[in-house]
Parts: structure tokens; sequence; C-alpha cells
């Protein structure tokens, strides 16, 4: 990706089977702090297996949905972005998990190391990444949210459509 360490995006992503091949688009900018707004966007664009939605916040978090008609999963890679970002709340409340405090989470995590997912780990498994596989890749803090993201698109096999959507934005 063209994109530098000193520099995280915020963006959103909407990618969706067409005659048989991955296509993914950019979706505004301002859907990376609103959920409903997002799970709006994905059920506009029309396709028969549902739409898949990837956010990246910064250097902070990712969000991945699925969206099958009115039936919406939600994937949060860290819980604790939820005291400083809205998008990570909204996707909480979503999922029906309280936020935690800090000494909630520090009784959790014991590691300020670890990233805490919620939502469903499942929720790429049909498309060929396992619960295993998506916790390593969102509890590898070493890794941006964008660089796991466009892991994640590389192992369902949208890699290209991906990384033309990121460049066409942010070259």
């Amino acid at each position: 990706m063209a994109m530098s360490d000193e520099d995280p995006l915020d963006f959103a992503i909407v990618v969706y089977r067409e005659d048989d091949s991955w296509e993914a688009e950019m979706l505004p900018v301002a859907l990376t702090s609103d959920l409903e707004g997002l799970i709006h966007a994905l059920r506009q664009q029309p396709s028969i297996n549902g739409t898949i939605g990837l956010v990246a916040v910064g250097d902070e978090f990712f969000v991945a949905l699925r969206v099958f008609g009115e039936h919406v999963e939600v994937f949060l890679s860290d819980i604790a972005a939820s005291w400083d970002f809205p998008l990570a709340r909204q996707a909480l409340e979503y999922l029906d998990v309280p936020v935690p405090d800090e000494d909630e989470l520090d009784a959790i995590l014991q590691d300020e190391e670890t990233a805490l997912p919620a939502g469903d780990l499942s929720i790429f498994a049909d498309l060929g990444l396992d619960e295993m596989e998506l916790g390593i890749l969102s509890g590898d803090i070493d890794l941006l949210p964008e660089d796991v993201l466009s892991s994640i698109a590389a192992r369902l096999g949208f890699s290209e459509p991906f990384e033309r959507a990121i460049d066409s934005v942010f070259g």
C-alpha cells in the first residue's frame, strides 16, 4: 500500500460480488463515525451475496460488517476504542456489549499490549477466514488497521479491488 506509517488513515470501503468477481468502492469518510449510516450505505449496494464493509479509524481500530438484507454482523477489533471513538462505541451498543470502564478492561486484559475484540469472530468463516485467524490478525497490535484489513482482503480474495479503492483516494 502506498500509505506512510506517520499518517494513519480513516476510511470505509464497501465490498461486494458482481458477475462472479469482487468489487470494492470507497464510502464517504463521514461513515467512519456513523454505524447506522454505514449499515444503510451497505444495504444500498445491490448484491446477491450481501455486502462487506471494512472501516479503519487511524491507527486505533477497525470494524468489519456483513449485511445480508436485514441481517447485519459486526466485528470490532478493540473494545477499548469505545472510550474515544463514536464508531467503536456504536458497534458495542449494536452488539449489546457494555462499554467497559478502565478497571474492568484492565482486569480482563491484564496487559496493555493486547486488543480485545467484540462481535462475531466467524463473520468471514464461510469465505475462508476462520475465527482463530481473525482473532490473531485483530489482536496484533504491531499492525495498523489498514494493514489488517489489507490482509483480510487478501485472505478473502478481494485484495486487488480493495487496493484499487484505497489507491483511488489516497494514491
